[in-house]
């Protein structure tokens, strides 16, 4: 669509650039800048994230040590390790301890998808705010964007809904219950506690982000859809006798 607009903005045929700002007044345009700003937000509540989540150690040797395994977006926990207690790895029982999981698929989905709208979106507002004139006159434009609306806003409910399953399993995948999943931590004379881990509040508001851009997108194809000839067609319809 970004490439379609772009070959269609440089054609000979085009008419000139005619720049009109009030168009982001209009709910058409004022609603494509919310988006645009939203899948923005999106993108970095979630590509943005790094955590780690700490525990305390004791073994032969080695007396309430702490240590950490760090964790990022895309989520693959499973490449992610417990530093050893010591440099002799507690007398040789220590072996390296990985998290579980790879979340990477749902993140990724997420986040690429934030950045695609936001792409789109800054195409549409080009088209919104200089050619105006040509959107309106050529019906393909809005039944072109209207295509595209619908699309998105069944992107973003699918994307929303399984980061939000695949941020429930990081939940549960860097808490207290990987303790019983460490044969380090099982080993004679080694104890093992769970201290901490970083606030997933970020991902959350993540979520909501998703979640706002699903609603946000739904109410747009209502605003596309009324620029088509679509719309004007049922209401000719309703209106004959």
């Amino acid at each position: 669509w970004s490439w379609f607009l772009l070959a269609v903005l440089v054609s000979p045929m085009m008419v000139g650039l005619r720049v009109d700002f009030s168009m982001l007044l209009e709910p058409l345009g004022f609603v494509k800048v919310l988006e645009w700003i939203l899948a923005v937000f999106a993108f970095a509540t979630c590509g943005g994230f790094q955590g780690e989540t700490t525990l305390l150690v004791s073994c032969k040797g080695v007396v309430n040590k702490t240590i950490t395994a760090g964790f990022a977006y895309p989520f693959r926990l499973n490449t992610v390790a417990f530093s050893a207690p010591d440099p002799k790895g507690c007398g040789g029982t220590w072996t390296d301890a990985y998290l579980m999981g790879n979340f990477s698929s749902s993140a990724q989905f997420f986040v690429t998808l934030a950045a695609l709208v936001f792409l789109y979106c800054l195409t549409a507002l080009v088209v919104y705010i200089g050619y105006n004139h040509v959107y309106q006159q050529n019906n393909k434009f809005p039944l072109t964007d209207l295509a595209i609306s619908v699309l998105t806003a069944f992107l973003w409910l699918v994307s929303t809904f399984v980061w939000a399953k695949a941020l429930a399993d990081i939940k549960v995948a860097t808490g207290a219950s990987i303790i019983s999943g460490i044969e380090s931590c099982k080993a004679p004379g080694t104890t093992c506690h769970f201290l901490s881990v970083t606030s997933m509040g970020i991902l959350n508001v993540s979520v909501v982000f998703g979640l706002l851009n699903m609603i946000l997108w739904a109410g747009n194809v209502w605003l596309v859809y009324k620029d088509t000839n679509l719309h004007s067609q049922w209401n000719r319809i309703s209106e004959s006798p």
